[in-house]
């Protein structure tokens, strides 16, 4: 049971006569970044919730990789269990030929523009599949295909951590970080590019679905060079609505260098698990959390948009 803390009511006009309502409060805990086995995860959509509730966590985010397949079965959970579900997406984008993770919350699963382009990323993304086992193979580590669909259980996004698990059942490596670290990340043998469109057209695109895009982990993985105040500025200046600072990925000092930026550029600053199940070691469901009133800051800019992504005549900038 969460614990007791003052709660007050929002509400937030999404589009005329359309009102998001949450409930907020100074002790809530929020996390905005997890992933179901309809990615990468471990744990079903129904499952992830029931753990955030265990948890205790009052408002979680489902984000899958470039697919909204999780939210029907996670929002029923969510209403049994007392928790705020947040529809979300982790969209994969690049910047500067860099990978690059946007999450997006509370877009219109309908808006045609962004539904396409996530089509077309899980489409590359299982063609990807194919030549990442053909590459496996040729090193000496056999692996097919229909290896990799079946150990991601009708997983509606499927990628390298799928082939990771197959490796792992093989015998091959110990765990998906040795898997990524020897094999399957940029560099190795195993590793192979895939679609991605530009941020820029991302965010424009997350806008256009009345949604708010944040930047995953930005200094996590090496990426602190691409992101720096620079390119900051220029994808604030192109709509972008907040950074996700307190991750596992980011050190003390990077998340105290990244919230000085994020608060210079006036982005919203939050803070997640980026929760995987057992797909992911030291992610577990709460690790960080999002402040209430950056989170309220965010459900504000929630539909300002039109669909073409510029604000709304009398929306505040």
């Amino acid at each position: 049971m969460a614990r007791p803390h003052e709660q007050w009511h929002v509400q937030v006009e999404t589009s005329p006569g359309d009102v998001l309502s949450t409930t907020l409060g100074t002790g809530l805990r929020i996390d905005l970044h997890t992933h179901s086995v309809v990615s990468d995860g471990t744990d079903r959509p129904e499952v992830l919730v029931r753990q955030a509730r265990r948890h205790g966590l009052d408002v979680v985010a489902l984000t899958d990789h470039d697919t909204y397949d999780g939210w029907d079965a996670a929002h029923e959970a969510a209403a049994e269990e007392g928790v705020e579900l947040v529809p979300g997406v982790e969209i994969s984008t690049h910047c500067q030929s860099y990978g690059v993770h946007l999450l997006a919350y509370h877009v219109d699963a309908g808006y045609r523009p962004l539904a396409r382009e996530l089509a077309r990323i899980r489409l590359d993304r299982r063609d990807r599949l194919q030549r990442i086992a053909t590459r496996l193979t040729q090193a000496g580590l056999p692996v097919e295909l229909s290896e990799v669909l079946a150990h991601a259980k009708g997983a509606s996004a499927v990628g390298r951590p799928h082939v990771a698990d197959v490796m792992v059942a093989k015998g091959y490596v110990a765990s998906r970080d040795e898997a990524f670290a020897t094999w399957l990340s940029y560099g190795c043998v195993g590793y192979v590019e895939k679609y991605a469109p530009d941020i820029v057209d991302a965010i424009g695109w997350v806008h256009g679905a009345g949604g708010v895009a944040v930047l995953a982990h930005p200094w996590g993985r090496g990426s602190r060079r691409l992101f720096d105040r620079t390119m900051l500025t220029l994808l604030a200046e192109a709509g972008l609505d907040g950074v996700e600072v307190d991750h596992q990925d980011h050190d003390h000092a990077e998340r105290a260098g990244l919230r000085e930026l994020a608060t210079e550029l006036d982005l919203v600053v939050t803070g997640s698990s980026d929760y995987h199940g057992t797909g992911k070691n030291g992610h577990e469901l709460g690790v960080n959390t999002t402040e209430p009133a950056e989170w309220e800051r965010l459900l504000e800019r929630v539909g300002q948009r039109t669909p073409h992504g510029t604000r709304r005549p009398g929306a505040e900038a």
